[in-house]
């Protein structure tokens, strides 16, 4: 468990090794992304309005595989390009991921619905009002897998942000024998990237509301989402 001090939980920090393997699944997923060709959907415009103002990304937790590469490849780079801050949680596995986000230059935001919800919440608004990007899993870390929590949509309330659903989708793949069966793209595979329709949340909406954005992404989600 993370450690309490003075009220607050402190998420488990990366141990050394920890650190040497977040350093090389960095140079791996570069290496192997290079080898690959992406294709863009965006029929929404998402993209455009990701350069022009700051969203909340969202993708399901076994696609992540790719994600920073794309975020860097098609929202950070040119004009309007943010940084991003992404939720991750506060356990040993946690550590882990928070370490491979620094090596892709993302700030790591350490926390979960079961675990420093409170504060991790805090640490992204924190993030917002200095004009980041926010990315969440919506079925992270625990699932069930493809089912929206309701958390990000709060967010979205509490910050004003447009929630931008999107996938990456490529059958060239290893899947992993875990909860979500966490998809590994192969070399030389193609790779479709397809950002949704925007999801939008009003600071006035109330908890019926927000049943209805969740029901919403998670509907979005997976009309990008092919398997």
């Amino acid at each position: 468990m993370a450690r309490r001090v003075s009220g607050r939980v402190i998420p488990h920090a990366a141990t050394t090794l920890q650190r040497l393997g977040a350093g090389a699944v960095h140079a791996l997923v570069q290496t192997v992304a290079a080898t690959c060709r992406f294709r863009v959907e965006d029929p929404h415009q998402g993209m455009s309005l990701a350069r022009q103002e700051p969203v909340i990304f969202a993708i399901w937790h076994n696609r992540l595989a790719f994600s920073l590469i794309i975020h860097r490849r098609y929202f950070r780079s040119g004009a309007g390009g943010r940084r991003l801050a992404a939720l991750v949680s506060a356990s040993r596995d946690g550590a882990f991921l928070a370490s491979i986000l620094r090596a892709f230059e993302v700030e790591p935001v350490r926390g979960s619905s079961s675990r420093r919800g409170g504060q991790a919440l805090v640490e992204l608004k924190s993030w917002a009002d200095q004009g980041l990007h926010l990315a969440i899993t919506p079925d992270g870390p625990r699932g069930p897998s493809y089912r929206a929590h309701p958390g990000i949509v709060g967010l979205a309330r509490a910050t004003g942000r447009v929630i931008l659903p999107f996938a990456m989708n490529t059958r060239w793949r290893w899947d992993a024998k875990t909860w979500d069966r966490f998809q590994v793209p192969l070399p030389f595979g193609r790779c479709d990237v397809v950002v949704g329709r925007p999801v939008r949340v009003s600071a006035e909406i109330d908890e019926a509301g927000l049943e209805n954005a969740r029901q919403e992404l998670e509907a979005g989600l997976a009309a990008i989402t092919r398997d």
